[in-house]
């Protein structure tokens, strides 16, 4: 199987490539093309990426490619990353909208000439925000089911991680899901959490003292308030600070915190997210079904929602096949049913844009 990687000369999709080749998820004899656009630092980057790929992994590259129009993707997997992201100054930082209006004749452009170019089998991973947006523009022209955003998985990942650290097991061990938005909006599913070799009393008791007295309910504003106090330290030049006020959180709250300090830190997550993006591939081209958390394009299986949000799905190399159906909690089912109304709402809002 071929993949490309459309943004390849960002922070994010250069990554994507070097793990991509760094961990041999492609053989010598399938194709990585790295995907721009002509003219300028994308076109210099991209050539300049390839030399350096072939010499570093020259016995266990794949073969490389470069395309710098949309009709040029190749690739049966392919990676969004390319557009406009957000820049690591919050004074500056734009808004969901301001993203969503720079994206979306990107969105439109690729996925048009992959429905026109395309032989009808491509599966689709955005990686690009708003992911939502992404998903729902590419699901237009190719079909809900060959389009999987990443915010979900990431999201989850986070959250295991994050719950596997206060309990002191790796994160292999600790099965958990994110849904709804890729942002504020998003729903950690408390009720969701199990960790392997621990009854259901055990787990109950350590979810209530991770979770302590709080309702998902009041999740967003709790993010809102203290994304507001992150912002003050770093005002401040604290970062040390910043990173240990975010650890005291409980582990929802850091699967949000976290990557946004450490995006403004400087540092971005351009190296989490590729792992997860890589991870995702993997999963694709190995031809196993398994469970994960994403965004897609829903109607009704889930909750009743007809818009694109995270959600379990079962995924194998043909994209993604069904919702997974999960018994959630009254106030995690009133959060969800909120985010999804609000990205409901933005979606009618966005694509208002025009192409």
């Amino acid at each position: 199987m071929d993949v490309s990687v459309i943004g390849a000369s960002g922070d994010c999709g250069r990554e994507i490539a070097i793990q991509l080749v760094a961990e041999r998820v492609l053989s010598p004899t399938e194709r990585l093309q790295l995907v721009g656009r002509r003219g300028g630092r994308s076109e210099r980057v991209l050539f300049g990426l390839r030399s350096d790929l072939s010499d570093a992994y020259a016995e266990i590259a794949p073969e490389l490619d470069v395309a710098l129009h949309p009709e040029e993707v190749v690739g049966d997997i392919i990676v969004m990353a390319a557009g406009q992201a957000v820049p690591t100054d919050a004074t500056s930082a734009p808004s969901r909208d301001t993203l969503a209006h720079a994206n979306l004749p990107v969105f439109h452009a690729y996925a048009r000439a992959i429905e026109k170019y395309g032989h009808c089998n491509e599966v689709v991973i955005v990686v690009t925000n708003p992911v939502e947006l992404g998903v729902e523009i590419f699901s237009r022209y190719l079909g809900r089911h060959r389009v999987i955003g990443i915010g979900a998985y990431s999201d989850s990942l986070r959250f295991r991680r994050e719950i596997a650290a206060d309990v002191g097991v790796r994160r292999q061990m600790v099965h958990a899901f994110v849904v709804g938005e890729h942002g504020e909006q998003m729903v950690p599913l408390w009720s969701s959490v199990r960790i392997y070799g621990m009854d259901m009393e055990e787990m109950l008791a350590i979810s209530g003292r991770l979770r302590g007295n709080r309702s998902v309910l009041d999740f967003p504003q709790e993010v809102q308030r203290e994304k507001l106090s992150v912002v003050a330290y770093l005002q401040q030049g604290l970062i040390r600070e910043a990173f240990e006020h975010v650890d005291r959180l409980p582990p929802d709250l850091r699967v949000v915190l976290k990557p946004y300090l450490t995006h403004l830190s400087g540092a971005k997550t351009a190296v989490a997210t590729a792992n997860v993006t890589v991870d995702l591939v993997r999963t694709l081209m190995d031809g196993r079904e398994i469970v994960v958390a994403g965004q897609v394009r829903l109607d009704g299986e889930f909750y009743g929602i007809h818009t694109t949000t995270g959600a379990p799905i079962v995924v194998g190399n043909n994209g993604w096949s069904q919702v997974v159906p999960v018994q959630l909690w009254e106030d995690e089912a009133r959060l969800l049913m909120q985010s999804s109304s609000r990205i409901q709402r933005k979606l009618r809002e966005w694509t208002k844009y025009g192409e």
